[in-house]
């Protein structure tokens, strides 16, 4: 199985949140499956380091890729179709961050793991 994590799913994973479902930790630590974290993650993690909204042990420079690297999960760059493709989504959703990622579900055939429930509006294939 191929899937998309939303930002928050990362951050649970990483930090053993107890949020994060025993359903989703199993797809997660499953080595068969390919876990896509977004570019789009790593910048809204960026953003929410410099305003102390997260901490790291590390810089995310150093922290995140060695985590990507550590749980064996894959990058998804974030292309000129993505951005473009996001005007044409329902306006169900403020966050760009987000939106973002909904657009590379859409065009990259990706199920997106999420607990945000607004993201089911879009009809798209998620793990919850």
């Amino acid at each position: 199985m191929r899937v998309l994590i939303d930002t928050h799913i990362f951050l649970w994973w990483i930090t053993d949140n107890e949020r994060l479902s025993r359903k989703l930790r199993k797809i997660i630590a499953n080595s068969r499956n390919e876990i896509y974290l977004s570019a789009a993650s790593t910048w809204e993690i960026s953003i929410k380091y410099q305003l102390g909204r997260l901490v790291f042990k590390e810089p995310p420079e150093i922290f995140i890729p060695e985590q990507i690297s550590i749980n064996g999960m894959k990058t998804l760059p974030v292309e000129i179709s993505h951005t473009l493709y996001v005007y044409k989504l329902a306006d169900h959703h403020r966050d760009p961050f987000d939106r973002l990622l909904i657009a590379q579900s859409i065009l990259e055939d990706l199920p997106v793991m999420t607990t945000d429930k607004i993201f089911k509006k879009y009809k798209r294939n998620l793990i919850s």
